[in-house]
């Protein structure tokens, strides 16, 4: 009989081949010391990012999608065959050290009240990535409109959401780790649920943070828990859409957690500071693209 796995690493992929098999070999370079498995969905990707796992890794478990179903939904195939104590979230545009699941396993192990915990993500040119942020409560989203987190960035009032201030240099609890690299305990998975596919794309992982605190559970940045990820190095240019949806799953956000316990005047309010925010970038990035004031 096999030996059930300790780790389920599952990874969702669309159009990254290069970048996937990097991340692959990285994996299988650094294993962690127990049982693993690796679970790659790839969403109808075209440039035979399939095919190349195939070949390339016939020990990984692929599901191929015959379309694009989504980021959330992705990764819900993927935990829905996992085998393993811990689930590793794992974009395909990063490559593990040698001893970053070692140490991320090591730790979810020393601290059992810790329910998952986000990684510390270097970029390429070796500059740490921000990748830690508060929860978009109301407080802190009229402090992003008001300009007060650019004004006192250093303010763990005022800058609470974006967390400017973090250090990266040693573990602590935070509300929401960027979802790249993102460990939970099964344990955690099963109490709270899979990703809400009301989220395809973005605030899917901010959702399961915030409903893995509801339920009592701490998540931690660990330092020691590295990562590069290559995702972060190019400044391309934000697409219409991906605006758009990000602040439709903002508004998604706030209708699901604080419709019901929020006086109606502010959550309509919040609302359309939302949609103006969305407004407002869309329409900077009008004015870049036709030459007009730059950043």
């Amino acid at each position: 009989m096999a030996v059930a796995p300790t780790l389920s690493i599952c990874i969702v992929n669309w159009n990254t081949r290069g970048l996937l098999r990097e991340c692959l070999r990285s994996i299988y370079q650094y294993p962690p010391e127990q049982p693993f498995e690796v679970i790659v969905v790839d969403n109808a990707s075209s440039d035979g990012s399939a095919e190349m796992v195939r070949v390339e890794f016939p020990q990984v478990v692929l599901i191929a999608n015959e379309a694009n179903l989504g980021y959330a939904r992705g990764n819900n195939q993927a935990m829905e065959r996992a085998r393993g104590e811990f689930i590793l979230l794992l974009n395909p545009d990063t490559e593990m050290r040698s001893d970053t699941l070692r140490n991320a396993i090591h730790f979810l192990r020393e601290h059992p009240e810790v329910g998952a915990i986000g990684a510390k993500q270097v970029l390429p040119d070796g500059r740490v990535q921000p990748s830690v942020r508060g929860f978009p409560t109301p407080r802190n989203l009229l402090f992003e409109v008001l300009g007060l987190a650019r004004l006192f960035p250093r303010s763990r009032l005022f800058a609470a959401y974006r967390m400017r201030w973090f250090a990266y240099d040693r573990p602590m609890p935070v509300d929401q780790p960027m979802g790249t690299f993102l460990m939970v305990r099964r344990a955690v998975m099963e109490q709270v649920g899979l990703l809400d596919e009301a989220f395809p794309l973005f605030f899917n992982d901010v959702d399961w943070c915030y409903r893995m605190w509801q339920a009592g559970w701490q998540i931690w940045f660990v330092p020691q828990v590295e990562i590069l990820h290559h995702g972060g190095a190019s400044t391309k240019q934000v697409r219409p859409a991906a605006i758009r949806e990000s602040h439709r799953a903002l508004e998604q956000f706030y209708r699901k957690h604080y419709r019901s316990r929020l006086p109606l005047p502010l959550y309509a309010l919040i609302v359309v500071l939302i949609r103006l925010s969305m407004w407002l970038r869309l329409l900077w990035l009008q004015l870049r693209s036709s030459g007009g004031p730059h950043s």
